[in-house]
């Protein structure tokens, strides 16, 4: 089979190998199609372009935020409690996580309270965390940390589960303490795939930061984005969520980066 046969069908075998070049050009390609479809819609007036403008517009709106100070000030603010949020959220739950694993009274104890809170709608606990908290900034990491934290230690817990038995049986064989295993088998073992979960869940966090901000705030991305909302400013709206995804993308593509070089030897 010629070499473009092979590339072709490694794309669609199932779970066949493809080189990053390919999957750097379909990725681009997706984002033209997305882009080719949205023209298509609204300039077959499928959708009036009070309510979805073209692309072009949409663009050049988030160009000319992204030179306005007031505007840079907020993506930084947002940028900060995202980041604030996830990093008390990674504190808190990797060693909640692999003491749950770990000990079978702590997650006894733990995983039922856990599971019961992951479930609670985060928008709905946003009137109780203001009464908690206040207006200020603690409110809105509150939010973006219960979004973030229930599900970061229940899948901490999971890749603490996949360490091989072995492992901790050879580890006491050699006459190492709980704390030992943990440092020296546990934490190395777990380390690939813990850092590809906090990926996902920082990528969760982003996804609460509009709702965070859109409560008693008078900054942020999403106080920016519900400010445009209330005069019907579509173009305005959709760049600043635009900005929130492009973020998100850049963010999630350096963690990706950073895990192939960490982790080669997978």
């Amino acid at each position: 089979m010629s070499a473009p046969g092979q590339a072709l069908g490694a794309l669609v075998a199932y779970r066949g190998a493809t080189g990053g070049r390919v999957n750097l050009t379909l990725g681009i390609a997706a984002f033209v199609l997305f882009i080719a479809v949205w023209y298509l819609i609204v300039f077959t007036g499928l959708v009036t372009e009070r309510f979805l403008p073209y692309p072009g517009v949409v663009i050049g709106t988030m160009a000319q935020l992204l030179v306005t100070e007031s505007f840079l000030n907020d993506v930084w603010i947002s940028v900060a409690r995202v980041w604030g949020a996830f990093l008390l959220s990674v504190v808190a739950a990797v060693p909640i996580g692999i003491w749950m694993s770990s000990y079978r009274i702590v997650g006894a104890l733990v995983e039922p309270i856990v599971d019961f809170i992951r479930y609670l709608p985060v928008p709905a606990l946003v009137p109780l965390l203001i009464i908690w908290f206040g207006i200020g900034e603690a409110s809105k990491v509150a939010v973006l940390w219960m979004g973030t934290f229930f599900q970061l230690v229940l899948l901490i817990a999971d890749d603490a589960k996949r360490i091989p038995r072995e492992f901790v049986e050879t580890g006491y064989t050699l006459g190492a303490k709980p704390r030992q295993i943990t440092r020296s088998i546990v934490l190395p073992s777990m380390l690939p795939t813990m850092v590809d979960n906090l990926r996902i869940t920082l990528g969760w966090c982003w996804t609460w930061i509009i709702v965070a901000e859109i409560v008693a705030a008078n900054s942020g991305i999403g106080h920016y984005i519900w400010s445009m909302r209330r005069f019907l400013k579509t173009p305005e709206v959709m760049a600043g969520i635009l900005v929130v995804g492009i973020i998100g993308l850049l963010t999630d593509q350096a963690v990706r980066i950073a895990h192939r070089r960490l982790f080669r030897y997978l």
